[in-house]
């Protein structure tokens, strides 16, 4: 799902016209939608090599990154197609990916 809506956000941050984007909003659509792909794929990735069977680091490392993802890239989208920013919602799923990426580094040094 993850990937699918970054297609469709894809779409549209390249055939919206700019006026549908608060300032410099296009830039960071393209960001938000570059960073929503890549973790679809470390999701995707994740769930291939655990074969349904995540320790419990890998677990909340792919729970952290799937919320993480949708909080981050959420308010990044937000504040291009609004021109406003959502308090701390970006931030917030920022450091979220970044914890989650620590808990998966963990899951596999421990194996």
């Amino acid at each position: 799902m993850l990937a699918g809506i970054g297609t469709i956000m894809g779409a549209l941050t390249a055939h919206l016209p700019e006026a549908d984007f608060g300032p410099g909003g296009r830039l960071m659509a393209h960001g938000a939608l570059e960073m929503q792909m890549w973790h679809a794929l470390a999701l995707l990735v994740l769930g291939l090599t655990t074969q349904g069977r995540p320790t419990k680091p890998l677990a909340l490392g792919g729970c952290g990154l799937l919320l993480g993802t949708l909080l981050f890239c959420g308010g990044v989208y937000y504040t291009a197609f609004t021109g406003q920013h959502a308090a701390h919602v970006a931030p917030t799923g920022g450091s979220i990916l970044i914890l989650s990426w620590l808990c998966l580094a963990a899951g596999w040094v421990r194996g």
